[in-house]
């Protein structure tokens, strides 16, 4: 957040403090202009010393924050704020202070304190705005930032902001078009990572077109930048909307090497033998009620600690749920570093001396890869949190299968590929078995085939859905079952159905769901609709947990190889199709093949007791495996290679 600071007034020739003051406040705004906080900090704290004039204490305060003292800036500020109740600034460095640290309640509290008579100027707002923002306030924050637009109407960043509230709130349209005005207004160096935003609210909002438009534009800007320079880009998008995985190889290299010129990597820590128990650490900010955790948590219970010491480094809420115990209790050590600087976390990896580190977050919604900037491990590794490669040269591995991933994608890739031997998704078995229910339970209609898909609304193209009706069109009395994501998708779609010739009472929307209760309702569907080129992860291993038969669509990109993988690891792949039309063709079969589908669904019953994929003691044997091959390859000095399905 941009300040202007005030300037100090000019010293009298009289004072000579005032001049010595005046000359440290220059020093120190030369320094601040090579980005010299530390020294600048320094400077300006002297002059504040010599002359008790605010704007030397409030620049103090504010090279503070740039110099990474956050804690000694919001005393500062504080101090001055105490002695000079309507200071607006020093509310609002602060505030700025406070967030710096995480603590974005107390910035709250910090901002609302400001005297009813003081100004409130557009730092002022914005920097409310914000604050409320982190807390998830969104009611309270939306307004504050419509006042700082108020005050400055042309700000692409204020509107860009205004917009991920209206995300966070399910209003993907209207956030849509926030981001468009700022992207209207210049965003500079983010252009190329609104722009993915901008898609991906499109895309959540189910509005085709202009998500088209606005991939197209993408592409071609993200073709034109080079690929020697950072580049804040969106990896994500790319990942699950683009086909081409060399494209997809650009952006995460363009963002990669984004995040790491913004950090200092950390001396680099060779890998040694030493004799104990090899030291893993999964880093994460998604370790509570999050698909990530529903994965992984019996894996890690079923570590072997024997041979591995096993620590979770949280970045990320508590939110007080089983899940969230379940987690906590799953490993020996439980690191709590939200709150924490960047920096602050890899230096906690490596005082632990974490042998391998594991980022289980990836390029998704606050990334932790500047912790693996700053080289906190002697092997770190990318795995399932995000859908593709990271694109980083401090990410040694990339944790897939053979399906995902076979060896002959590997130039996909800049991680060495490593191979899982089935399937490179855990899955917990000791999560709950669906509860028998009716589809009536969960406003659905009986008697007719019922083809879920319960996707993100982003995964839904319009390509995608256009399959859909055809399907519908072939077979009479159907109902495509999809789930309200958010405020936009339910009209969205019914008026796509509408357009296709497919009347509202064909499809039948469902609301999010604690988990037991989606299990239970999920085991209700005859089918469940596959998308592409993104794959249903998470919910096509809960479809297959219940008992419902998955169709996909194989592709070339990680995305859309994760179903088939799964399905490989059931032993039905001939429902993994290599065209549109033969999934058509398959899901229409079934549709109308009441025997084919019992036989199916009492196939995967049998599985979910025998297969490997929902074996979490198995799952552990066999990343640990991986693991330990990793580690004997670097402590014998060797680089990271390939390392094929044993």
């Amino acid at each position: 957040m941009a300040l202007s600071l005030p300037q100090p007034a000019p010293p009298s020739p009289a004072s000579a403090a005032q001049q010595r003051a005046y000359r440290k406040w220059s020093a120190a705004q030369s320094c601040a202009q090579r980005e010299h906080w530390g020294q600048a900090a320094i400077e300006f704290e002297q002059a504040f010393a010599m002359h008790d004039e605010s704007a030397y204490g409030l620049a103090a305060a504010h090279a503070l924050i740039k110099a990474g003292r956050s804690e000694v800036a919001a005393q500062r500020a504080q101090s001055l704020r105490q002695r000079r109740p309507a200071l607006t600034l020093a509310y609002t460095l602060e505030s700025h202070a406070l967030m710096e640290r995480g603590c974005n309640a107390e910035a709250v509290a910090c901002l609302l304190a400001l005297p009813a008579g003081a100004p409130r100027d557009h730092a002022y707002w914005v920097s409310l705005a914000v604050s409320l923002q982190r807390c998830h306030r969104h009611d309270e924050a939306i307004p504050a930032f419509m006042q700082a637009l108020a005050l400055k109407i042309d700000e692409p960043v204020v509107h860009f902001r205004l917009g991920m509230s209206f995300k966070d709130k399910g209003m993907k349209a209207e956030a849509a078009e926030c981001v468009r005005t700022a992207l209207l207004l210049g965003l500079d160096a983010s252009e190329l990572a609104a722009r993915a935003q901008l898609v991906f609210l499109e895309r959540e909002a189910c509005r085709w077109a202009p998500a088209a438009t606005e991939l197209a534009k993408l592409r071609q800007a993200v073709q034109a930048a080079p690929a020697d320079r950072p580049g804040e880009t969106g990896p994500f998008p790319h990942a699950v909307f683009v086909d081409d995985p060399l494209e997809q190889l650009k952006v995460a290299r363009l963002y990669a090497q984004h995040v790491a010129s913004r950090v200092s990597p950390l001396p680099l820590r060779k890998a040694k033998a030493h004799g104990g128990r090899l030291r893993l650490g999964y880093l994460s900010a998604d370790f509570h009620t999050h698909a990530t955790s529903q994965l992984m948590v019996q894996m890690l219970e079923q570590h072997d600690r024997s041979r591995f010491d096993v620590t979770l480094f949280s970045a990320g809420p508590d939110d007080a749920s089983p899940l969230r115990a379940r987690i906590v209790a799953s490993a020996e050590h439980f690191e709590h570093l939200r709150g924490q600087s960047h920096e602050a976390m890899a230096r906690r990896i490596r005082e632990l001396g974490i042998d391998i580190l594991v980022d289980v977050k990836g390029a998704t919604h606050g990334t932790l890869m500047p912790v693996t900037a700053h080289r906190a491990a002697p092997l770190q590794v990318s795995w399932l949190g995000f859908p593709g490669t990271t694109g980083a040269a401090y990410v040694d591995y990339f944790i897939c299968d053979p399906i995902t991933t076979p060896l002959a994608h590997a130039a996909h890739f800049s991680e060495k590929l490593a191979q899982m031997p089935l399937c490179y998704q855990p899955n917990d078995a000791r999560r709950a078995l669906p509860a028998p229910s009716k589809r009536s339970d969960w406003g659905a209609p009986e008697g007719v085939p019922l083809l879920c898909a319960f996707h993100q609304s982003y995964k839904i193209s319009e390509a995608v859905f256009d399959s859909w009706c055809r399907v519908l069109h072939a077979v009479p009395g159907a109902v495509l079952w999809l789930m309200r994501w958010n405020t936009n998708v339910q009209s969205a779609l019914e008026a796509a159905a509408r357009a296709r010739g497919i009347g509202p009472e064909r499809l039948c929307f469902a609301p999010m769901l604690p988990l037991d209760q989606h299990l239970s309702r999920l085991a209700c569907a005859d089918l469940y609709l596959d998308a592409w080129p993104c794959n249903a992860h998470t919910t096509a291993g809960e479809a297959l947990w219940v008992g419902v038969p998955v169709v996909t669509v194989i592709g070339e990109t990680f995305a859309q190889r994760v179903a088939p993988s799964l399905l490989h690891a059931v032993a039905l792949d001939e429902l993994s199709c290599t065209t549109v039309a033969d999934y058509e063709a398959q899901v229409i079969a079934l549709a109308g093949d009441t025997a084919r589908r019992a036989a199916l669904r009492e196939h995967l019953v049998q599985q979910r007791g025998s297969t490997p994929l929902f074996d979490g003691a198995r799952f552990a044997c066999d990343i640990e495996s991986l693991y330990e091959r990793m580690w004997a390859r670097a402590v014998a000095g060797l680089p990271p290679d390939h390392l094929p399905a044993a």
